[in-house]
């Protein structure tokens, strides 16, 4: 019994990210096929976090009109507009519109902007859910959302999404013909041959330029494939609901009757020391029972928790083309799928082995940080950054991003059952501070990327750099 709750609700918590996580997985293809091109991160990551709108309505209609809103028709509302976007996806993904004289993607710019609606409400609604079981129940669910980036990276993998080729294409020049000109047909060595005669002078050239591999199978398979994830998330959700709930016998539950989000308190109520409990409030209020963790310690967890995200879904996903592109087409697919599976990994990690020490997240933290700047150091230095061209260049950005990804997940899953044990409206706040981190971090780079293009790309066949 306890088996199968725990696979519905890793099912359930897939559901929260694996829309989104499928795009930026997805990513080697689109840039090739889409006009955006390497700019297409930048511009995901703003929409994404332009889909705030929804996690920051919910948060302050439970804060101003506590209880008039129920978490399970909202919960059952996103997952069936995820499955009908991705549905969407699979049909209308490479459709182009003509906007400021070029051609751009608003069809899958809009289509991303409701999957990111969906993804960042899950934030603010799966999160205080998930109080009404066990803290172990919580961990769980770290796992699925880490799935929710696994999944589709071994989807990626079998598709073989973005892998290139060189090949040594010939340009021809012709110049203006000379009286003198006798015709001849002299070699001028492998890469060039003049050819003279009395219309001109003909000049071929090689060079070596990307071109694409056709993927395994096309891109609106994969978006079917995001779809049928998402109807199992909602099929998981449905059965959570009506399955014999067992696990209620937990004096950490919530009574049945307590499906609604109830108030939230303000923040500084939230931060402050527990006080007593008034014993005529009852078994109704379970949820708030809270533990002895000082405010500045609880602010620490905040601000931890919005700056990791920062991070993880706005700084770096950014750049991520730029830091792996220059090393070649497989660095960038091996560095974003298997990032994408670290997340999982870790979670599942992080259920036999935790420490939800301060200190001891905190230099994880510190480290994390580190190969997230490694990653921006050699996205500045691109198209030529440290080793390129040299296995070793490649091996160590692959390794420096599953690591930072690694390391912050292990962080943002303490840190959320850390929150849990104090109270459910702390969860939802800290639904709220990843978003917010996520928007900021976002909004930092989209104009260091997009506007004063800070960061240089080239055909990686092309590229010469000096040893």
């Amino acid at each position: 019994m306890a088996l199968l709750t725990h696979l519905l609700v890793c099912t359930f918590g897939m559901g929260s990210w694996v829309a989104i996580n499928g795009l930026w997985v997805e990513l080697p293809l689109l840039v090739a096929e889409l006009p955006e091109g390497w700019f297409l991160p930048s511009y995901l990551t703003v929409i994404i976090q332009l889909a705030n709108v929804g996690p920051l309505l919910i948060t302050l209609l439970h804060h101003f009109r506590p209880g008039c809103l129920s978490e399970v028709p909202v919960i059952f509302a996103v997952l069936g507009v995820g499955t009908v976007a991705c549905i969407l996806f699979a049909f209308l993904w490479n459709v182009t519109s003509w906007v400021l004289s070029g051609q751009h993607s608003i069809t899958f710019m809009v289509l991303t902007f409701f999957l990111a609606l969906v993804d960042c409400t899950s934030s603010v609604t799966f999160l205080p859910f998930m109080s009404q079981l066990p803290a172990h129940y919580l961990t769980t669910f770290f796992v699925g959302e880490g799935l929710s980036g696994f999944l589709p990276a071994l989807v990626a993998l079998a598709q073989g999404s973005g892998l290139t080729t060189c090949v040594n294409v010939m340009e021809t020049s012709y110049t203006t013909p000379s009286p003198n000109t006798t015709r001849t047909d002299t070699p001028q060595g492998d890469n060039s041959t003049p050819v003279s005669g009395l219309l001109g002078t003909t000049l071929s050239t090689g060079h070596l330029e990307s071109r694409y591999l056709p993927a395994n199978f096309r891109p609106w398979v994969f978006f079917l494939l995001l779809a049928l994830m998402m109807t199992c998330c909602l099929v998981a959700f449905f059965l959570l609901q009506h399955y014999p709930r067992h696990w209620k016998t937990s004096t950490e539950e919530l009574l049945p009757s307590q499906i609604t989000l109830y108030s939230i308190r303000p923040l500084k109520e939230d931060l402050s020391l527990p006080g007593p409990v008034d014993s005529s409030q009852g078994q109704g209020h379970l949820e708030e029972k809270t533990a002895p963790h000082h405010p500045a310690h609880l602010i620490i967890i905040y601000v931890l928790v919005a700056f990791v995200n920062a991070l993880t879904n706005g700084v770096l996903p950014s750049v991520q083309t730029y830091s792996c592109l220059s090393y070649g087409p497989v660095a960038y697919h091996l560095a974003a799928t298997l990032s994408c599976m670290a997340n999982p990994l870790v979670c599942f990690f992080s259920m036999f082995l935790p420490n939800r020490s301060l200190p001891f997240l905190g230099v994880l933290t510190v480290i994390g940080t580190g190969f997230g700047a490694y990653n921006m150091a050699m996205a500045v230095m691109s198209p030529c950054p440290l080793m390129q061209g040299h296995w070793s260049g490649e091996a160590i950005i692959v390794a420096s991003w599953v690591l930072f990804t690694g390391c912050l997940s292990y962080v943002k899953v303490m840190l959320g059952v850390t929150l849990r044990d104090r109270s459910r409206s702390a969860l939802l706040w800290c639904g709220a501070m990843v978003q917010l981190g996520s928007l900021f971090g976002a909004l930092l780079m989209f104009p260091l990327v997009n506007v004063w293009q800070l960061f240089s790309s080239v055909d990686f066949c092309s590229l010469q750099c000096s040893v």
